[in-house]
This record gives C-alpha cells, sequence and structure tokens, in this order.
C-alpha cells in the first residue's frame, strides 16, 4: 500500500505578540510537519517590532547546522491564531509555517 503525498501553501498573518499595531500577510507559505518552528523572512518580522530574543541551531534536510535568531509573534492561519516562537529566516531560507504553530 502506498500513501499519496504533496505539500500545500497558505496564506498566513503575523502580528507583535501583544496584538497592538499592524499584520503583516505573508502569502503561499509551505506548511511543513517536519519543521517544529515557523520560518518568517526577518524583515517581515523586524517590520513589526519582534525582538530577537535567543539564537537556536537547526539541522537542514541536507545534513547542514544552521544558527538562526528566534522571537515570538503572534501568527494567524486557517480561521484562528496563535502565539510562538518564530525562526528570523535569512534569504535563501524557506518560508514555512511549522507543526508546532
Amino acid at each position: 500500500m502506498t500513501d499519496a503525498m504533496g505539500t500545500f501553501r497558505i496564506d498566513i498573518e503575523l502580528e507583535n505578540r501583544s496584538g497592538v499595531g499592524p499584520c503583516c500577510g505573508v502569502g503561499g507559505v509551505l506548511v511543513d510537519s517536519g519543521s517544529e518552528l515557523s520560518w518568517i523572512p526577518a524583515p517581515v518580522l523586524e517590520s513589526l517590532g519582534i525582538e530577537r530574543l535567543k539564537v537556536k541551531r537547526f539541522r537542514q534536510a541536507t545534513g547542514a547546522i544552521v544558527e538562526r535568531w528566534t522571537g515570538k509573534a503572534r501568527v494567524h492561519a486557517a480561521g484562528t491564531f496563535t502565539t510562538d516562537e518564530v525562526v528570523f529566516g535569512e534569504p535563501a531560507d524557506l518560508v514555512i509555517l511549522g507543526s508546532r504553530t
């Protein structure tokens, strides 16, 4: 028996975890059940005043280890929202909605 596997993308909105201030829409975000955290371009998070709180290490699908800053954001998706830790993505990083978010 084989299972058909695929990927899908959704549009999300982000805002500062305080819920005060502007929202920023990000379209076509890859939903990745293999990633715990969501990866968002750093300029988007910075424009919302989201603080860089700590540096974490991540293992990429290629096996490479990278270090990225993380912070807290309110993420709106599929008619609901949550506050979660998000990764400040760099230009070559995918934009991902992680499994925890």
